[in-house]
């Protein structure tokens, strides 16, 4: 199978999953695309002009398209009212592949079925101005039955949604309509990456959609969060991510699905929070460990941050010092 979206197809070249549910390639810097399309599709040694890059890309798929005899799809919304199928994009790959091959087979969770035609419109503008700032996508195409001397096959996926919806905390989860805002926001995904999350959908909306397929495997998703609240705020058909995240740990702690290391972890981080004298001393601990110990003793195996990125250059003096300091000093 050949992914013909532009991202799509260049994180499948490097053999890695998206780091993101609209933009799967942004973690990418153009100097590694052109690498890449260096050695998989033999463009000239250090080309970084996206518009060259594009060119490529799009002469690679061509002959791709001409040869498919299926086309597959993703859904954005199905119309309960018309039986019709609807499918955005602003690169115009998925209306060639539909165009093309005399197969056409549409892809789609179960909750992206919308009631009426009329209500149509209200989620094209949602999910494009919450995605990219859009008024809409540049291609919103209908497709309601097959093209002369073609097929269609419209294929609806449970893949464990039916019991989501069974459960009253977290079935205002299925409203998800993939725009990707709550990544955007979220100060963690932000910081860590799609791939730290390990999954398909990452990011806050992936942390409590994971969890309900398989709670033993995506147990520690929840954790990967400040609580903030930024992503429901955010979230375009009001979704209570982070009141979800937060049942979803007590959920997971109570079934001891936590790791020993993250409960006697909890257990002390609860101790010393509670007890500002002692919150204090692990604080003025922590920063002169980081700046007097041997760099092994800090990042190794058991520092999971450190495997792939430097931590943060610990202050001189915390918050509460510094306060302190600067409220004796202001002047009255």
């Amino acid at each position: 199978m050949t992914d013909t979206d532009l991202g799509e197809r260049i994180i499948q070249l490097r053999d890695e999953p998206p780091s993101h549910i609209v933009l799967p390639a942004i973690h990418l810097k153009k100097e590694e695309v052109g690498e890449l399309f260096h050695q998989k599709l033999h463009t000239e040694k250090g080309a970084t002009d996206p518009k060259y890059l594009t060119e490529a890309a799009r002469h690679h798929l061509r002959e791709r398209f001409l040869q498919a005899g299926a086309a597959l799809t993703g859904v954005n919304f199905a119309i309960a009212e018309t039986g019709g199928v609807v499918v955005c994009t602003n690169e115009g790959n998925a209306d060639m592949g539909v165009h093309l091959a005399p197969v056409q087979i549409h892809c789609m969770g179960l909750e992206k079925i919308i009631p009426r035609q009329a209500d149509l419109g209200v989620f094209t503008r949602l999910l494009a101005r919450s995605a990219t700032g859009q008024p809409i996508t540049i291609f919103t195409s209908h497709h309601h039955r097959p093209k002369p001397g073609g097929a269609m096959h419209i294929v609806i996926v449970d893949n464990g949604r039916s019991e989501h919806l069974g459960r009253p905390d977290f079935r205002n989860a299925l409203k998800c309509i993939r725009c990707g805002a709550c990544m955007n926001t979220c100060p963690i995904y932000r910081r860590s990456g799609g791939h730290s999350y390990d999954v398909a959908v990452p990011g806050p909306i992936g942390s409590i959609l994971s969890p309900g397929i398989d709670l033993k495997k995506h147990s520690d998703l929840p954790f990967a969060s400040t609580l903030c609240g930024s992503c429901s705020d955010v979230c375009p058909v009001k979704i209570d991510i982070h009141q979800q995240l937060y049942k979803w740990r007590q959920i997971a702690a109570g079934e001891g699905r936590l790791p020993i290391v993250k409960k006697w972890g909890m257990a002390l981080a609860g101790h010393v929070l509670s007890r500002p004298r002692a919150y204090d001393f692990m604080g003025k601990l922590a920063r002169r460990a980081l700046k007097m110990l041997p760099r092994f003793m800090v990042y190794n195996a058991l520092n999971d941050w450190g495997k792939s990125r430097e931590l943060p250059v610990p202050p001189a003096e915390s918050f509460k010092e510094w306060y302190r300091k600067n409220k004796m000093n202001k002047p009255e």
